[in-house]
């Protein structure tokens, strides 16, 4: 035989080693998405998920109940709070351009625990948002026929007063989810030309109400005889701002979508500015011009922008308005329901949910089955759920992940990422996400080796001053930081929050505690940052790395602790059930768990790409078991 052919043993090993490999063929059809948006269906995708969000369904709720008309103030800190955040997911999404969005991003800065716990809540966040978006637009299509759809309802089904329930089963929501759903599922194509169309109709309706809204306007409605500009004071304010946030939770979708964008280097970030300044710009103008059409305290929740019109004699107003807060909230939905069945695939994909969610549909590329069983139970909680108490439960698990995402940012630029063409497995290491386990073969774009330092390592230059930080191994130093920062970042909002309230420190104790804990935070930043970290020109990269990270987290923690403790209970809860599908499926599920390690008799079931069979030999088999030669074999 010819130099180089394998044996007949070898073969045979190999035959029973494919027999146990998925054919690649089932592998296409279910798990590969198609690259087919471009930088504005993204940013419009963004637009439609922040734009109807906040607008139609929390501006009169914040206003009349937590921050008066200074609820423009908290758009104003939530956008900032938000730009932050959506710094990191846009070089997240850039560097790591997979589906999975936050969830993707934990699992490769943090590991599978960590990652599982923020997808989970990804979950709950584009579950309740729905159910959030679906009960308002509801409320807006009840309001154009004088809310005969609710009194049917409770003069047929019945009412109820029952705590986190709404008043009456709101059948009509639960529809509006099932039909979002089902345009969903006929692929990415007609939900992006749906939702070039709504969110087309919604930016002229949002003009419209901004020009005729300042004519109309009111300053006396300003005043102190109605309660003045922020009548709940800075803690309402900032309580709106945490209130604010899912206004502007869109912007994930165009992340979570950057495995289906066709130059995600270049869209992913682009598409992110864009979507979240105009959100931004649409949220401020319009809250301040219906609090000065309007009193704030007179102010309906449901239907706010709809009913200030009607107020003010203008009802075919009134009507245009509320045609266009139809299509802002479909675009929502669509965003929404665009993202959800996407973190599921991901996580279903990598073993750590179930598998019939890491199906794709060879016909219109999307997972059916995810975006389906997820627009049910949506469609549920829409059918039950209250507003107000939907709105509260969301806040918390949107801060969770947008903390979760900036740590991920600070872990990526400082950890060693081994190049993902390597031969042989490496060991993982408590940060490493090993890609080559996973059927999508993910890799890190712009990852290369270069003459640069190593990341985590000591800068050169700082050597001579910070010698004593140089003796260990690289990345201990980064991860103590990194640690004593967060904790910093806890004390210092559990100080501003409870301080004077619930602890009651005197003023001086105050003081000094805030002083202490803020010179903590600033010097573990600058150890941070005396580190080396990676640098690429070809990628978007933050700027001030790690310190518009640490701005954004210690934002998030400081408006979580705004929340009430009913929405923590709440939360926990929903944290433990996720614990509990981890522990009872995903850990025993998991392909990361799954892989074997090198030996005389592991394989590695996984799914490889067509090649040659000496290709695909060294691929199926251990190195220590590579073909060998026949004895006889001919020269």
């Amino acid at each position: 035989m010819a130099r180089g052919l394998p044996s007949m043993a070898s073969l045979a090993r190999l035959c029973q080693k494919l027999n146990r490999l998925k054919p690649l063929e089932d592998s296409t059809t279910e798990t590969s998405l198609r690259r087919c948006l471009s930088t504005l269906d993204l940013t419009l995708l963004g637009v439609g998920g922040m734009v109807g969000s906040g607008l139609y369904v929390l501006t009169g709720t914040v206003a009349k109940d937590v921050a008066g008309p200074a609820v423009l103030l908290s758009f104003g800190v939530a956008a900032v709070a938000s730009l932050l955040v959506a710094l990191c997911y846009a070089e997240c999404g850039a560097r790591v351009p997979r589906t999975g969005s936050a969830y993707l991003f934990t699992y490769v800065s943090m590991g599978e625990l960590w990652a599982f716990l923020i997808g989970w809540n990804v979950l709950l966040e584009d579950i309740i948002g729905g159910a959030t978006v679906a009960r308002a637009y509801s409320g807006y299509v009840d309001s154009m026929f004088s809310h005969s759809v609710r009194k049917f309802t409770e003069t047929h089904v019945g009412s109820w007063q029952v705590f986190l329930l709404g008043h009456y089963p709101d059948f009509l929501a639960a529809g509006i989810i099932l039909l979002a759903s089902a345009f969903v599922s006929c692929g990415a194509r007609v939900s992006t030309w749906l939702n070039h169309a709504f969110s087309a109709i919604s930016l002229l309706v949002i003009l419209f109400i901004v020009i005729l809204g300042f004519i109309l306007a009111q300053p006396h409605n300003w005043s102190a005889e109605e309660g003045g500009f922020a009548p709940f004071g800075f803690s309402g304010v900032m309580a709106g701002t945490a209130f604010c946030l899912f206004a502007f939770v869109g912007f994930h979708v165009i992340a979570a979508s950057s495995e289906e964008a066709q130059n995600p280097r270049r869209s992913v970030p682009l598409a992110i500015a864009i979507s979240l300044a105009i959100a931004a710009g649409a949220y401020i103008l319009v809250s301040t011009v219906l609090t000065l059409m309007v009193p704030w305290h007179s102010l309906d929740p449901d239907s706010a922008l709809a009913d200030a019109f009607y107020r003010r004699g203008y009802r075919w107003a009134g009507f245009i308005v509320a045609a266009g807060s139809i299509c802002a909230m479909n675009t929502v939905l669509l965003s929404l329901f665009f993202s959800l069945p996407r973190i599921v695939y991901a996580m279903a994909a990598d073993g750590l949910f179930f598998q019939v969610f890491a199906r794709v549909h060879p016909r219109t590329q999307v997972p059916v089955a995810g975006t389906l069983a997820f627009g049910l139970l949506t469609a549920f909680l829409a059918l039950l759920l209250d507003l107000e108490s939907l709105v509260q439960f969301l806040s918390l698990g949107t801060l969770l992940i947008y903390t979760f995402v900036a740590t991920s940012i600070i872990v990526l630029r400082f950890q060693k990422s081994s190049p993902p063409s390597s031969p042989g497995p490496a060991s993982p290491g408590p940060l490493t996400k090993q890609h080559s386990s996973f059927s999508d073969h993910l890799q890190l774009e712009g990852t290369t080796h270069t003459s640069l330092p190593e990341p985590g390592k000591l800068q050169p230059a700082l050597r001579p001053y910070l010698g004593f930080l140089d003796g260990y191994s690289p990345g201990a130093v980064v991860t103590w930081a990194l640690g004593v920062m967060l904790a910093s970042a806890i004390t210092i909002g559990c100080v501003l929050v409870f301080g004077n309230s619930t602890l009651h420190l005197p003023h001086w104790g105050y003081i000094l505690l805030l002083l202490l804990t803020s010179v903590v935070f600033l010097l573990s930043l600058l150890v941070l940052g005396a580190h080396q970290q990676q640098y690429r020109e070809d990628l978007f990269q933050i700027p001030m790395v790690p310190l518009i990270p640490a701005l954004s987290i210690l934002l998030n923690i400081c408006l979580m602790l705004n929340l009430s403790y009913l929405t923590w209970v709440c939360f926990s809860i929903w944290l433990l059930m996720g614990l509990a599908v981890y522990f009872g499926y995903g850990i025993s599920h998991s392909k990361e768990n799954q892989r074997e390690l090198p030996g005389p008799n592991s394989t590695h079931d996984m799914v490889f790409p067509r090649g040659s069979l000496e290709e695909t030999v060294q691929a199926v088999q251990p190195p220590s078991q590579a073909p060998a030669q026949d004895p006889g074999h001919m020269e």
